[in-house]
């Protein structure tokens, strides 16, 4: 859908360019999404804004179906280009179904009267966020989920092979975020569209995303599977710092506690791990590997303790198991 070309971003200043980010080299896929992350100030923004034809490019190529961008006309590139900013919409006076009508102005010409076809579209658009049960509200009593799902339908209709979003979580809670995101991923298939979109949602975007672009001021832009950039070491090296660790285990990230002392672990199942996450967010590393007089042993719905110098303690709860190692250890 959209092929990108040695592509430089940034700003046209005064006296000379500002070149945010160049050399960019990438594909989007039609039926697939794909998530760009980065660290703040990194360029995605920039980037949407480019791909939208909001700010021109610098330099370098930008392909939307074979065609540069430059080249289409505003009313064409409407018709290919469906676009969902980061603000949240300031909508007065309008239902769910007017805001969902305004997708169509790229087919309704000057007066924007919609006709049978488009108020169909607009019924399509709907039921694929499923968000009929809203079409009479009035926008300015919906949700922030709500909205965001309203903003979408709006693109929907506007019946455009790719859609272009910017931070389309940031002003949601967690289970929206998740509906939001599986939504899109969901659309990116049943539609086959070009669902391309910005975020810092790390987490949801390695787990639901088709493909990954992770941009970086010192390592320019990296393209793949969440699967491929975890296996390549890609991931691991994205952030360097104190605190944050990633899990090529789980392909996911995580914060990392420094451990000062260790015990010994002996179990499996769910138990075993919520006692060794309490523990290493405590500064104890717990593990069957690990050589100590002091085990924690998981049976059944029980932790058992030995400690050396005091009788051997059972709980259920891993408060209770926690806090006695930890006076042990003080």
């Amino acid at each position: 859908m959209i092929h990108l070309e040695n592509l430089s971003i940034g700003y046209r200043a005064k006296h000379s360019p500002k070149v945010v980010v160049s050399g960019l080299s990438a594909d989007i896929g039609g039926g697939e999404l794909t998530c760009l992350l980065g660290a703040n100030g990194v360029g995605k923004s920039t980037l949407l804004r480019t791909l939208s034809a909001f700010q021109p490019k610098l330099g370098g190529h930008i392909y939307i179906i074979g065609k540069e961008l430059e080249e289409y006309a505003d009313r064409d590139l409407a018709r290919l280009l469906g676009v969902v900013l980061t603000e949240r919409p300031d909508v007065h006076n309008l239902s769910v179904e007017d805001i969902i009508g305004l997708g169509r102005s790229p087919y309704t010409g000057f007066w924007g009267t919609l006709h049978q076809e488009d108020r169909e579209a607009v019924a399509r658009a709907a039921a694929l966020v499923g968000i009929e049960p809203l079409l009479g509200r009035m926008a300015d009593t919906l949700s922030d989920g709500e909205r965001q799902k309203v903003m979408i339908a709006k693109t929907l209709a506007q019946e455009t092979p790719v859609i272009l979003l910017d931070e389309p979580t940031a002003f949601l809670d967690f289970p929206s975020k998740v509906e939001i995101m599986r939504l899109l991923h969901r659309l990116s298939r049943d539609a086959g569209k070009a669902v391309f979109l910005s975020t810092h949602d790390l987490d949801l975007a390695l787990q639901l995303a088709d493909r990954i672009w992770l941009l970086d001021k010192e390592q320019g832009l990296s393209v793949g599977t969440p699967e491929d950039l975890a296996l390549d070491g890609t991931l691991s090296r994205y952030f360097v710092r104190p605190g944050v660790g990633f899990d090529a285990g789980t392909g996911l990230f995580r914060v990392e506690q420094p451990c000062t002392r260790r015990i010994r672990l002996t179990g499996e199942g769910v138990r075993a791990a919520m006692i060794q996450k309490a523990l290493r967010r405590n500064g104890i590393e717990a593990g069957g590997e690990v050589l100590s007089d002091c085990c924690v042993e998981v049976s059944g719905e029980h932790y058992l303790l030995t400690v050396p110098g005091r009788a051997p303690f059972e709980t259920r709860t891993v408060e209770e198991a926690v806090r006695l190692l930890l006076t042990s250890f003080s």
